[in-house]
């Protein structure tokens, strides 16, 4: 199927309440402003580099979130543009990412990624260590940033019995924090697991090659 088919039946697939991330990872810039021309707004990279490569390329309304591990060091590459950081695993990173914003008088936004998968290799939160930093922002430390909400990543598996399991997790701690304060994202699932993600409480999923088909198209 084309890019545009099968940007079509993803979007039918998702209820209206849940956003989707395109994520363009690897994907050339036209095939970007392509999904950019059918309405699409959200866009995911997971490399600054890659991303500050496309960024003066593509329209400016663009909401680029940032969704692969982020060394504190490239920071100040995105600080100036990025919408959202869906991947903050450490307080070193938040507090990078707080001081960078101030220098650009901006507000952050951020989602806590949390490692809910039994893969070693998966970056991410323990849930207490997700559960201190969420307090330290209540309060008051990190004023340029917004914690808008979590992120994970199930195990990469068939077995939707565990990766629903590894999903719930984060949305049983996404229901506490929201006590706290309100949260907007629950980003759950990807081009194989959306769907579960869903089920379990996703409202914003991340979605690539169903979009644009294997990196490997390319070649």
């Amino acid at each position: 199927m084309s890019i545009q088919e099968n940007y079509n039946d993803i979007k039918n697939q998702l209820p209206s309440n849940v956003q989707l991330v395109a994520v363009s990872k690897t994907h050339p810039v036209l095939a970007i402003q392509e999904v950019y021309d059918l309405g699409q707004r959200v866009f995911g990279e997971n490399k600054v580099q890659e991303l500050t490569e496309k960024y003066p390329l593509l329209p400016k309304d663009i909401q680029w979130h940032l969704i692969g591990h982020l060394q504190t060091n490239k920071v100040k590459y995105i600080a100036e543009f990025i919408d959202t950081i869906q991947s903050v695993d450490s307080e070193k990173l938040i507090s990078e990412i707080n001081k960078e914003a101030a220098k650009h008088n901006r507000i952050i936004k951020v989602l806590l990624q949390v490692k809910i998968a039994e893969e070693e290799s998966k970056f991410g939160l323990e849930i207490e260590e997700a559960e201190n930093l969420f307090q330290k922002y209540m309060n008051g430390d990190f004023p340029n940033v917004e914690i808008t909400g979590l992120m994970g990543m199930a195990t990469f598996t068939d077995d939707k019995i565990q990766v629903k399991k590894e999903f719930l997790i984060l949305k049983k701690l996404f229901d506490e924090l929201n006590q706290l304060k309100k949260l907007e994202t629950l980003s759950m699932g990807m081009s194989d697991d959306f769907p579960v993600a869903i089920e379990s409480g996703a409202n914003s999923v991340r979605v690539g090659s169903a979009i644009f088909g294997r990196r490997d198209y390319l070649k």
